[in-house]
């Protein structure tokens, strides 16, 4: 009988480093969620550029180019330009244009002329390419 209870393993199964672990992770997850309060963003975002007339242009620059398929997203089947919207942005520049005249700095007024003309031409040179879309009047 002896013998038998020596063959026998016994199996002790420590439950404390699991209440750890998991204590731990609760801890970090806690100190994670207050720095993201704390700073009103989540971590893995930079931090956004000063809210001014330049970043208005350069957001329908952007949204500009990307309607017309020069701005591609990685994991998403190429596009078709999209004339009307791209239109529509660049109507939306020359209306900015149009009720800012007088108002802005040299720099500004600059910006905002060459983004218009750098458009301008992107659109000419898309809606070429693409004739069989109709485009916008």
């Amino acid at each position: 009988m002896a013998e038998e209870k020596k063959d026998e393993k016994k199996v002790i199964i420590d439950e404390d480093w699991k209440q750890q672990a998991q204590r731990e992770k609760e801890v970090l997850a806690a100190k994670e969620e207050a720095e993201k309060q704390k700073t009103g963003q989540h971590k893995s975002h930079a931090p956004l550029p000063r809210g001014d007339f330049t970043a208005l242009v350069s957001m329908l620059f952007t949204q500009t180019l990307f309607s017309l398929g020069f701005i591609q997203v990685k994991s998403e089947e190429k596009r078709e330009p999209d004339l009307a919207l791209a239109k529509y942005n660049i109507d939306m520049l020359e209306m900015l244009e149009e009720k800012t005249k007088g108002n802005l700095t040299d720099d500004e007024q600059k910006t905002l002329a060459n983004t218009l003309n750098e458009l301008r031409m992107a659109y000419v040179k898309t809606a070429n390419a693409v004739p069989n879309q109709k485009q916008p009047d």
